[in-house]
């Protein structure tokens, strides 16, 4: 009866038949069966009581969890009192008003050990049972330094903030992080990006970019009253760490954006950029995917996102002997650091430092 029913497929892995999750299926399914066979629907059951909570508490888009709906499975196997451990560290991030995008990104962090510890007590774990844990992350999970990092934030978080337990992750190790540095395009390339698009609305979002230092969030939530043509600045409100700034205005781009606004059918309403909805801002995947098919039409070859355009503008700057300090405040950097890494790919040092082969050459003492 099982394998004649039509949507079923079998699994070698698990060992046992499995259809798509849906309450239609389920009643089809039960109509195939029949009254002979009693269905044990007790996990089922435990499974969507469990999934309406995580959904509950999901602060990543309305109640629509994000998550696929094996890692949504995963955390169905969550005990009930990590379960409220997960709810605890919730309402402590709100409470202590953490950005959605942290929140977001230290459930995702903190669910995966949840779910591994099936029935343990995730208070009762010890620093030495973190710091083998940590080790598990690196080793047989095959995470990235970056990745491992924002881990051990959020389980720091919890026991140090929901807990209220000593600095207990004072001394465990962190991984070092690889020094990877900024992809930049030349001015070159920049001229064929544009060029690229001839839809005045993205060529203007890509415009702003790269003419203010901007990030694709900022970009997106950019309002029309932040546009102040009489003080030639552009205000980026409650950005990165919940801090205004202001950027220069470009006159350049001043008259990129009055010519797209006269020219965008319907006029936006309230931000400089909307999508199909008036009074919404335009999407930030949206935003990315037109930077990437300019860049494909443009044929840059280079693996490089729409944050490299912020990544450009701040190289370029130092290129034309912008202080560092003003780039900092700029590009909203909280610590210096940041930003000198862009003193790593500026090319105007670069080339002036004469390579050893070139004199080797000119001496006459290779043969090509």
């Amino acid at each position: 009866k099982v394998k004649t029913f039509k949507n079923i497929k079998w699994t070698q892995m698990h060992g046992c038949w499995y259809l798509p999750f849906s309450q239609l299926h389920y009643q089809e399914f039960k109509k195939h069966i029949g009254n002979d066979v009693e269905l044990n629907t007790s996990y089922l059951k435990r499974y969507i009581k469990r999934r309406k909570v995580l959904l509950s508490m999901d602060v990543t888009s309305k109640g629509n969890i994000n998550s696929t709906q094996a890692a949504m499975v995963r955390q169905c196997t969550i005990s009930d009192a990590n379960l409220k451990a997960l709810q605890d560290f919730l309402d402590q991030l709100k409470l202590k008003a953490y950005s959605p995008s942290t929140i977001r990104t230290y459930r995702k962090e903190f669910i995966p050990l949840l779910s591994l510890l099936k029935q343990r007590d995730v208070a009762t774990l010890t620093i030495d049972e973190l710091r083998k844990y940590i080790l598990f992350c690196l080793e047989k999970q095959g995470l990235s330094e970056a990745t491992v990092h924002s881990r051990i934030n959020a389980l720091k978080f919890y026991f140090e903030q929901v807990l209220k337990k000593d600095r207990m992750f004072f001394d465990l190790p962190r991984p070092k992080k690889p020094l990877i540095l900024p992809k930049v395009l030349g001015e070159g390339e920049l001229c064929r990006l544009f060029n690229a698009l001839s839809y005045k609305k993205h060529k203007a979002i890509l415009f702003t970019a790269y003419s203010a230092g901007l990030r694709v969030s900022e970009v997106v939530r950019l309002e029309l009253k932040h546009i102040d043509s009489d003080r030639m600045q552009i205000l980026v409100e409650s950005a990165k760490g919940k801090k205004d700034r202001y950027v220069t205005l470009s006159p350049v781009l001043l008259d990129v954006l009055r010519q797209y606004v006269r020219q965008c059918k319907p006029r936006p309403q309230k931000y400089l950029f909307e999508g199909t909805i008036p009074w919404e801002p335009y999407n930030a995947r949206s935003a990315q995917k037109v930077f990437q098919l300019a860049r494909i039409k443009a044929g840059i070859q280079k693996e490089v996102s729409f944050h490299c355009l912020r990544h450009s503008f701040a190289t370029h700057l130092l290129e034309k002997g912008v202080d560092i300090r003003y780039i900092k405040d700029l590009l909203g950097h909280f610590d210096i650091r940041t930003t000198e890494r862009y003193l790593h790919v500026r090319k105007d040092k670069l080339v002036t430092i004469t390579s050893p082969l070139d004199d080797v050459w000119e001496k006459g003492g290779i043969e090509w």
